[in-house]
């Protein structure tokens, strides 16, 4: 399986939130080779803090398969899930999980903490980091740049 390319999507969804002006996250949702989910940061237009691009491409992932069991799945994510989304990932039984720049400040795969490394779950994540990793953390760097020098 080609990371990239499906990381590559993922930064597509981040790069419409972007010019949506929402904080630059994208993800999308391989099962058997082919995107079941995608999703990107929508919580300043949705005016809902639920509306993550984990959460909205789990949602369409589980309505394409018609279960909320994503067994087999991969997300990827262009940022490093936080406590929320890590749930929502280890909840729907996501197989792997694939990221690309680090959240030094939210993240739960080692940022803040690292959620998967808990063993109490029902359920285990395959986690690796560093897909498209300066290319992702430019985009947020770039977001958030702008956004201090607009104040």
């Amino acid at each position: 399986m080609d990371y990239n390319f499906y990381m590559s999507k993922a930064y597509e969804q981040a790069l419409v939130a972007y010019e949506k002006k929402e904080t630059p996250i994208g993800c999308v949702i391989v099962y058997n080779d082919a995107i079941i989910g995608r999703g990107r940061n929508m919580r300043n237009e949705k005016k809902n803090a639920l509306c993550h691009a984990e959460l909205i491409a789990i949602n369409e992932a589980s309505f394409i398969l018609g279960d909320w069991r994503l067994e087999g799945a991969i997300i990827f994510v262009t940022v490093e899930p936080c406590p929320m989304c890590a749930g929502a990932i280890l909840q729907a039984r996501i197989k792997e999980l694939v990221y690309g720049a680090a959240n030094k400040k939210a993240g739960c795969c080692g940022g803040v903490m690292n959620l998967f490394e808990e063993r109490g779950f029902n359920h285990s994540v395959i986690v690796s980091g560093g897909v498209m990793k300066e290319e992702c953390a430019s985009l947020m760097s770039r977001f958030f740049g702008e956004l201090r020098n607009a104040d």
